[in-house]
């Protein structure tokens, strides 16, 4: 009866421990699925996806509410 018992214990900590893992890693795990997913579908080819926005910036002023491609004067950075 030890030996049930002990196994039981096991699996339970191990169950536990695999949801802690989710839990605590979902963000990233999630995002190495959806690519897992994207390379395993044949269907998906990454040469359709819209490349019309290799020129905008990599970090775009969030608080900017104008267009930017406004004709309004650069802003210039002074040392």
């Amino acid at each position: 009866m030890g030996a049930v018992t002990t196994a039981l214990i096991a699996i339970a900590a191990i169950v536990l421990g695999w949801i802690t893992i989710e839990i605590a890693c979902k963000p990233c795990l999630e995002k190495g699925r959806d690519a897992i997913d994207r390379n395993l579908d044949p269907d998906y080819d990454p040469d359709d996806q819209d490349n019309n926005n290799m020129r905008a910036p990599l970090n775009p002023d969030p608080n900017s509410s104008e267009d930017p491609d406004s004709t309004s004067a650069p802003l210039v950075k002074s040392v």
